[in-house]
């Protein structure tokens, strides 16, 4: 069968189960194996074969050790105070701003991503007390929650991203390079989400009530103190990877007792709050990991049809330069972000936009950032944004409402990904000079 058909087959096979409510691994391997017996015509024995290879080989990957670690961390982070300390200890640094506490939204998120990995954790954690102070002070709620959205989705850019790390074990690409080149570009997008703020409220002073507190440097030192969890932690774990003292699997386990010394310290710790964070991260990551092997072996699969090969043969008859192919690439990836996660996004697309990439001469470090970008984005498109979603818990507002207040935010993305196609050094200026 011609390998553009079969490719046509998959994607409705992709879209039946899925469109069922089927669980995403479970679709994804019921679409592999069907594939790969009515187009293929493999036996079942070879199928089983080659899907308990694609097991063992990675459940073996060190590198997946990452994921529940750096799950383990944030939700050792969330069981605890940080976050209000984040918001205390930010006030005086971001009150002389306009727009003043909104920045808090841009800032907590990016400091909490640094320690995180997680764009629902970030969100849900900074969330949990922004929303109801920022509500509770005056500030206009369209651009409290519209930021939060798409400030949230920092953990997915920012390392340690659990994102980076699927797509580095996906296209066989050094983690810690990608680690390395989220850095600036996720100071850029929060650099864009802040200037906004300013001139919304230079241009609207209604959106943020007027200063009414003056700063003494006796609160600034407070709020220093107030801020020092987070920065421990950020300093350990960044540190540890980008001083290439550990891995970033080894730098997540020793985030892992450093939270735990933290809220030791804090006096927060019990073998209760202990027990509850651990079964969360087991649950999630064993959701993250069943999707990596189930996408591994729709992979596989699309590999025995010589799909890839076929679509990035016929894409590249096409005589696309990189940006436009940049540009379909993005449209295609908006569309996905409107149905998938991004796990799921990145797992089950990259077999065949990677090579794509590739042969576009695009380097596959800076298509990494490009293309958790462009997830990010997917987290507050409806109907399926989970930032969205975590925001509709918090606050009671419709999903709908809330993706309004995300879309200036959305656009500020689309406008960084313009930036990192014209200015590429963006992403791929610090791994050079760390690495290479």
């Amino acid at each position: 069968m011609d390998a553009l058909l079969s490719a046509g087959l998959v994607l409705c096979l992709i879209f039946l189960f899925l469109g069922m409510g089927v669980w995403i691994f479970v679709g994804l391997l019921a679409v592999s194996g069907a594939s790969l017996v009515l187009i293929a015509g493999m036996d079942i024995g070879r199928i089983g074969t080659i899907a308990a290879n694609i097991v063992y080989r990675y459940s073996t990957t060190w590198e997946l050790a990452a994921i529940p670690m750096f799950i383990w961390m944030g939700e050792i982070i969330f069981r605890t105070d940080i976050s209000d300390r984040l918001f205390r200890g930010l006030m005086p640094f971001v009150n002389w701003l306009p727009g003043r506490l909104l920045h808090t939204n841009v800032l907590g998120c990016t400091m909490f991503a640094a320690v995180s990995g997680s764009s629902a954790a970030t969100a849900a954690t900074v969330g949990k007390i922004t929303t109801t102070e920022l509500a509770k002070r005056g500030y206009d709620q369209s651009l409290s929650l519209g930021s939060l959205a798409g400030a949230g989705s920092f953990g997915l850019l920012i390392p340690p991203s659990i994102v980076m790390i699927v797509y580095g074990i996906l296209a066989e690409v050094s983690i810690s390079r990608l680690f390395a080149a989220g850095v600036l570009p996720g100071i850029m997008v929060a650099g864009l989400f802040s200037v906004y703020i300013v001139v919304r409220a230079l241009i609207t002073p209604d959106v943020a009530p007027k200063a009414d507190t003056k700063y003494k440097l006796r609160q600034f030192g407070s709020a220093i103190v107030d801020l020092l969890p987070i920065i421990c932690l950020m300093v350990i774990v960044l540190g540890a990877i980008y001083s290439g003292i550990a891995t970033p699997s080894e730098a997540a386990a020793v985030g892992v007792f450093g939270a735990v010394v933290i809220t030791i310290f804090l006096r927060q710790f019990s073998i209760a709050m202990l027990v509850h964070t651990l079964l969360g991260a087991v649950v999630s990551s064993a959701m993250i990991c069943s999707i990596l092997i189930a996408a591994a072996f729709l992979s596989t699969a699309m590999g025995y049809l010589h799909i890839p090969t076929q679509v990035a043969t016929a894409i590249g008859s096409m005589h696309l330069s990189p940006v436009m192919l940049i540009v379909v690439l993005t449209l295609f990836y908006l569309v996905l972000g409107l149905f998938l996660d991004g796990v799921s996004i990145i797992v089950m697309s990259l077999p065949i936009t990677l090579p794509l990439a590739m042969q576009a001469g695009i380097d596959p470090v800076w298509f990494g950032i490009f293309l958790i970008v462009t997830v990010e984005l997917g987290q507050i498109t409806p109907p399926v944004g989970f930032n969205l979603f975590i925001l509709q818990s918090l606050t009671g507002q419709s999903v709908g409402r809330v993706a309004v207040y995300a879309l200036p935010f959305f656009i500020l993305m689309l406008v960084a990904i313009a930036l990192l196609v014209v200015f590429p050094e963006i992403a791929l200026w610090l791994p050079g000079f760390l690495y290479d």
